[in-house]
């Protein structure tokens, strides 16, 4: 990304039902649960606001009217939010994929443009979306770029290998697959070409393709990294000191 390049804009995936965290995400949306009197996803906000990201969209879909009214239009992070209602106009979530194939003209209005992609109810407070980042993946003809963590016991057979020279590979079953895709992402539009806007898509299947195509790249997130599954992950991270 050159020096005068405007900055990416980042899709945060909200839609979900977040049945495992239930019942808490029976009456609040799970990336609206707090840490530490906080939202999970305004930690996200202010990582892509001190990165210098200005325009981010949120997809969502349960309980989907809450979202405006405790994030409003963003202007408190110096960001604007748009948000992809996918309860209202599609009747439910579209899935990853699917959420991002009907966000495209937010993210990409030219069908060009890189763009960051976060899970809302992932914890990575210190994760920097940095302009180093983003100019390293426009420099490569990859579908997309992720951040792998060492695989947790909710997925011990993991996703991907990594190669020396940051390649992903998925190959057969009987390959090693140590890391775990972290729902951290720098991911081009032809990533979800083939889908259409209000199809419902999960994103797997066209990362382990682009796996197998040799056209996606990962590397290893440092720092924290919480995957806040259940009301005892949460009260886990609620009853560890605040970080910094």
């Amino acid at each position: 990304m050159s020096a005068d390049a405007k900055p990416p804009r980042a899709l945060i995936l909200a839609a979900g039902r977040g049945e495992r965290m239930r019942p808490l995400t029976d009456a609040t949306p799970k990336p609206l649960l707090a840490v530490h009197g906080k939202p999970l996803i305004e930690y996200h906000l202010e990582a892509l606001a001190r990165a210098g990201v200005r325009e981010v969209v949120i997809n969502t879909a349960w309980l989907e009217a809450q979202y405006p009214v405790v994030l409003g239009d963003g202007c408190r992070w110096g960001l604007t939010i748009h948000y992809s209602m996918e309860g209202r106009d599609h009747g439910g979530a579209l899935e990853t994929a699917g959420g991002i194939a009907k966000a495209l003209q937010l993210l990409a209005p030219t069908s060009t443009e890189a763009f960051w992609v976060v899970s809302g109810d992932i914890f990575a407070p210190g994760f920097d979306f940095a302009a180093a980042h983003v100019a390293a993946f426009e420099a490569s003809q990859d579908d997309a770029h992720l951040w792998l963590v060492p695989n947790p016991g909710f997925n011990t057979r993991g996703d991907f290998a990594l190669g020396p020279s940051g390649r992903l590979q998925r190959g057969p079953d009987t390959l090693p697959r140590p890391w775990t895709y972290a729902n951290l992402a720098l991911v081009r539009p032809a990533l979800v070409a083939g889908v259409a806007v209000g199809q419902k898509a999960a994103m797997g299947p066209l990362l382990f393709a682009s796996a197998d195509a040799g056209r996606l790249g990962g590397q290893v997130l440092s720092g924290t990294w919480e995957n806040v599954g259940t009301p005892g992950q949460l009260a886990a991270l609620n009853a560890a000191p605040p970080l910094g």
